[in-house]
């Protein structure tokens, strides 16, 4: 065991040492309750790396007492995934207990996750996938209606902080050394939340220290990166901070550093469907109705991306990297709807009002549904300025048009039409 790294060293093999996610295993919490009475559904466990989803898999295996098996979806594929399930077939007993725990299971494709569908849907496994990507997204829905979908939570600091307390005074190598951490700051965040590679970070720091006491601060840890000892895969914070740096690049109009961000992006390997994606967001949430064609060109290069791959994918990429950027910025659609939900959030179930109602059936014609309703397209140019909102809330205004020539346009002509009702 003491071969092994810190963080499998230190690994929590019961619920009771599992740190974390209280809003799953706490105290009657869904999924601490199945787990406990033997009742686990085949499930997705979607959050950041290092926040426990493989331990909280083992975990759920060794409290069942049925056998585990692991298969990481970048080394693995359908012959793996039919090995397991014939191996359960042949065991009998555990047919339809046996765990199966995928690792990165958004990397499988989709014939891969068809492999397990049958298996899943008769009962004869019980599925854990671990993600880092939205499910949504990255699993098909046949499968993802047949599983539970867990989100799991990053550390805050003082989890964090505890997890390296308890390495630093059990792991049976740290607790032997003299170890004090006099600053917290850097060590924390380098981690990013991710705890595997904080411990990675703590054993790397006290195994370059020939003698006692080791003594962590903010500028051992920031020696430590400089000299590039302490090294982060795509998965952890680099991959999250890439992907900010290209997207604030394009919200702030310099395609040359959003390509750069794009490049780096690239070249350590990024999925090109996790950059198109980002990209999408982007051109509705930055760009918005400054220029609606960015949406398209962003959807279009997610489409050429599924149809060409990589290398060639970084052309469409690149394309609509720098047109984005380039391009006019609103984010008046995006601040529009968070109005809008706050709204309804603080009104509750406002009535639609009456003239606006579906009248299907006579006796919702008798109630009045429909009355009164003027139609606009019978109206001189298109528009009857009829009330449209419920009572309560009109001329509450939601939407303001941006600063740039595509929205003066919807202002000029919004101003035209309801005059000074919305202060356009």
């Amino acid at each position: 065991m003491n071969d092994f790294p810190l963080a499998e060293r230190m690994r929590p093999r019961t619920l009771e040492d599992y740190l974390g996610q209280g809003h799953l295993v706490g105290e009657q919490q869904v999924l601490r309750r199945a787990i406990l009475n033997g009742q686990v559904p085949s499930m997705i466990l979607w959050g950041p790396p290092g926040v426990g989803k493989t331990t909280l898999a083992k975990i759920i295996a060794n409290q069942s007492g049925v056998p585990f098996h692991e298969l990481s979806a970048v080394q693995s594929g359908v012959k793996e995934v039919r090995e397991v399930i014939a191996s359960v077939k042949r065991s009998g007993m555990f047919s339809g207990r046996a765990i199966l725990f995928i690792d990165e299971i958004h990397r499988f494709s989709k014939s891969q996750q068809d492999s397990l569908l049958g298996a899943v849907e008769q009962g004869l496994i019980t599925l854990i996938g671990a993600t880092t990507e939205n499910p949504s997204f990255e699993v098909i829905s046949a499968l993802l209606s047949r599983c539970q979908t867990y989100v799991l939570e990053p550390f805050n600091f003082n989890q964090l902080k505890q997890i390296v307390e308890r390495a630093i005074t059990q792991d049976s190598l740290l607790k032997g050394r003299t170890i004090q951490v006099l600053e917290w700051e850097a060590l924390l965040r380098v981690s990013s939340g991710d705890a595997r590679r904080l411990l990675n970070a703590v054993e790397l720091l006290v195994g370059q220290a020939a003698e006692d006491p080791v003594l962590i601060d903010d500028e051992s840890v920031n020696q430590a990166l400089l000299t590039g000892s302490i090294r982060f895969d795509k998965k952890g914070d680099v991959h999250y901070d890439l992907a900010s740096a290209m997207i604030k690049s394009i919200r702030g109009s310099d395609p040359n550093a959003a390509i750069y961000y794009l490049a780096r992006m690239i070249v350590g390997g990024e999925d090109p469907k996790f950059i198109a994606r980002r990209l999408i967001i982007s051109a509705s949430e930055d760009i918005g109705l400054a220029n609606p064609t960015a949406l398209v060109l962003a959807n279009q290069t997610f489409a050429a991306i599924e149809r060409i791959g990589m290398p060639e994918g970084r052309i469409p990429l690149a394309q609509c990297v720098i047109y984005l950027a380039a391009s006019d910025k609103s984010n008046s659609a995006y601040e529009a709807i968070n109005r809008a939900l706050n709204a309804v959030k603080d009104s509750g179930n406002v009535a639609v009002p009456l003239h606006l109602r579906n009248a299907s059936t006579s006796l919702m014609k008798e109630l009045g549904y429909g009355q009164n309703y003027q139609y606009d397209h019978g109206s001189d140019s298109n528009f009857s300025g009829q009330e449209l909102m419920p009572d309560i809330l009109q001329g509450s205004v939601f939407y303001e048009p941006g600063t740039n020539a595509k929205e003066e346009t919807f202002r000029h002509a919004l101003r035209v039409k309801w005059k000074e009702k919305y202060g356009y």
